[in-house]
């Protein structure tokens, strides 16, 4: 399936529907006075996040969605039927923005969230509502309504807790196959990831946690070389980054400063996540080379840097880098959670001063 993490569709809520002009005519009724009843209310257009879709692909094929309109009133006082609200699915990580002020409307995050777009269009009055003492056959009516229309960007952020950067070719694909479900492309030459994969990796069979693979940056990827940096958006909701480094380039060590300017590029946020540095091929390595880079990489980043090395391909050391994975993302979870907590109740703090 194509990856599509962008599109813009047109949402019409529906139109109310129109007051009924009508009189009660009856046998042995000689003044059976006004019955024209009110018109359905125009539908609504709703956004429902659906965890089970991982792609804006569908939106490439349909762009428009509308809802229906409502039924006339009709005599009796019989009110029209509201028009059907229109569904329409997106994936769990979707932003809504308007198209034309580019504001932010809503963010998607959770399965089953969902989010009125579009108000349906108030219904018309029967002529029943304009009868009086003095005007008791009334021929007045109103029509109902327009429902709301909207230009909408969707952009989708995939939900993942783990995100894996790094260079073409440094084994980022097969990592992702040798510890999560993910069937990835695995090739001797660069590019083989052209869109974001997500993988679940079980760890003990109990915990559980998504990793995302982004296509390779290489220097200059923030002027749009490679692949540029459109696909780093995709690690922003991430709480942890994987740097995986091929250790059998011939400088690697310039290659993770590299790594770290482009990130910086692109958003100094996503720099600032927790980032653990991966050494991969470590099967095509002697162990004295890898001490040295080891030396190098703490004299630069600091004694307490985080540094795996592993073998992606023999899959040596990559079970105990997931267990060191899963106990570290309980902490940022949770520390993630206090922070968003604690900014709420500032927020109503502030809201209750202000009142």
């Amino acid at each position: 399936m194509k990856f599509v993490d962008e599109a813009i569709i047109r949402v019409q809520a529906g139109k109310g529907g129109n007051g009924s002009s009508s009189f009660r005519r009856e046998k042995f009724v000689p003044f059976g006075g006004p019955d024209g009843g009110d018109g359905g209310k125009g539908g609504n257009v709703y956004l429902v996040a659906d965890a089970s879709i991982n792609t804006l692909i569908d939106f490439r094929y349909q762009t428009v969605f509308q809802a229906k309109s409502g039924d006339c009133g009709h005599g009796k006082q019989c009110r029209g039927h509201d028009g059907e609200s229109c569904w329409v699915k997106v994936p769990a990580g979707t932003i809504i923005r308007d198209e034309d002020t580019q504001e932010i409307l809503a963010e998607l995050i959770t399965d089953g969230q969902t989010m009125l777009i579009a108000q349906g269009g108030a219904r018309g009055l029967g002529n029943v509502h304009f009868k009086t003492s003095t005007n008791r056959a009334p021929r007045k009516t109103t029509k109902g309504k327009p429902g709301e229309e909207r230009k909408l960007r969707l952009e989708l952020q995939l939900l993942a807790d783990v995100g894996v950067v790094g260079f073409p070719n440094a084994g980022k694909s097969t990592l992702i196959q040798a510890v999560s479900n993910a069937t990835t492309k695995v090739a001797d030459y660069p590019f083989t990831t052209t869109y974001p994969q997500l993988g679940t990796v079980s760890v003990d069979g109990s915990t559980r946690f998504v990793i995302a693979d982004i296509p390779g940056l290489i220097e200059g990827a923030h002027l749009g070389a490679g692949l540029g940096l459109q696909f780093l958006k995709h690690l922003t909701r991430t709480h942890l980054l994987l740097h995986i480094v091929d250790m059998l380039e011939e400088d690697c060590f310039n290659n993770i400063l590299l790594i770290e300017e482009e990130l910086r590029m692109f958003s100094p946020e996503l720099l600032e996540k927790p980032r653990w540095l991966v050494l991969n091929k470590a099967d095509c390595v002697d162990s004295a080379s890898i001490d040295e880079l080891k030396q190098r990489i703490r004299a630069y980043k600091g004694e307490d840097t985080p540094i795996f090395v592993i073998s992606a391909a023999e899959r040596r050391g990559t079970q105990e880098m997931c267990k060191e994975i899963a106990q570290a993302l309980l902490v940022y979870r949770q520390a993630f959670a206090n922070r968003a907590e604690n900014e709420s109740t500032e927020f109503q703090n502030t809201e209750i001063q202000d009142w």
